[in-house]
């Protein structure tokens, strides 16, 4: 494989653009354990951004890398999420559409160091005006772009190879794309071949139908699933698991040490972020890895959704490990 940083038909340089299809406020709500049939009273709550795309322009602007968020966005709820972006400095130019942003409610219990999400069905949906002028601003920001980091469900209205048009215009433009999605827009963005396709266990099975115990059991399936798609890196995350990626460089597990985590919303986004910037700055697949697992990490520390502080990152950078997995049949 040719490193993606290196690829003479793609840029050295540039910006990370991140893209949002499906926007939603997360509201974080800390109660010691959720008891059904009882008043269940919270000890705090934070409101957060949410929707993936926005979530890993968090993680950037934490770790201080270059980028700019691109997406949909509605009604009141999106004013308070732009709002919150405001407050990170995420440099953003958002498409507003009729409807509203999607609120979601981030249950933790902290003390069984659980969480769970309860997100609202109403929310805005997309005219085929919205989608077009999406691929507008998505073609007036390429020429300044290295990477393009789609990610998270599609709203109603979108067709489902809405991530493979993205993917599309931005290959068109030398730019590299990682699609995190599941279900037929993964499928269709797939199609397109981005650069890397990343997905947690539970969408890589929703997905592909493919699955396995561990994710060292998983990596043989993985990599039958990359040949036969044509693609040429596969990311799969598994929460303390690890990270597993197959790509053109080898196979390889990449893990951080335990964190006492707060709230663990949006780790896998920091995966996403991650990669982009150490592969945009031609880090060596195992290196990227050891930086992805690290924000990831640094992201549970935190309690409003994808907070990540360079600071942690770099402290958990060293503790991280990448396996090189040799055998894959």
């Amino acid at each position: 494989m040719v490193h993606p940083g290196r690829q003479t038909t793609h840029k050295l340089t540039g910006m990370i653009l991140t893209f949002t299809a499906n926007a939603s406020l997360d509201r974080v709500l800390f109660i010691p354990e959720f008891e059904p049939g009882e008043n269940n009273r919270t000890e705090s709550t934070v409101d957060a951004v949410g929707g993936k795309g926005y979530d890993t322009s968090v993680v950037l602007q934490g770790l201080g890398v270059k980028n700019r968020a691109l997406g949909f966005i509605a009604g009141p709820v999106g004013r308070q999420l732009e709002a919150l972006l405001n407050a990170y400095g995420v440099d953003h130019e958002l498409i507003w559409v009729e409807g509203d942003t999607r609120l979601a409610h981030v249950i933790i219990e902290t003390r069984l160091h659980r969480d769970s999400h309860i997100t609202t069905n109403t929310g805005y949906s997309l005219t085929p005006a919205d989608v077009t002028h999406a691929l507008e601003l998505l073609a007036k920001h390429l020429p300044i772009a290295q990477w393009l980091t789609m990610s998270g469900s599609i709203p109603p209205g979108a067709p489902d190879d809405l991530y493979a048009q993205l993917v599309n215009a931005a290959a068109a433009a030398g730019v590299h794309t990682l699609v995190d999605a599941y279900g037929a827009p993964m499928r269709t963005a797939a199609a397109a071949r981005p650069t890397i396709l990343k997905m947690n266990r539970s969408e890589l099975a929703q997905t592909f139908a493919v699955r396995a115990l561990t994710l060292e059991a998983l990596a043989p399936q993985v990599e039958a699933l990359r040949q036969r798609l044509g693609v040429e890196n596969i990311v799969v995350t598994s929460g303390g698991e690890g990270i597993l990626a197959l790509t053109g460089q080898g196979a390889f597990l990449a893990r951080s040490p335990a964190q006492p985590a707060v709230n663990a919303a949006g780790a896998g986004d920091a995966v996403s972020g991650a990669l982009a910037w150490r592969l945009s700055e031609q880090d060596e697949w195992p290196q990227a890895l050891r930086w992805a697992a690290a924000a990831g990490a640094a992201t549970v520390l935190t309690a409003r959704t994808a907070e990540c502080h360079r600071a942690d990152a770099d402290r958990i950078f060293p503790l991280t490990t990448v396996q090189l997995l040799t055998t894959l049949t």
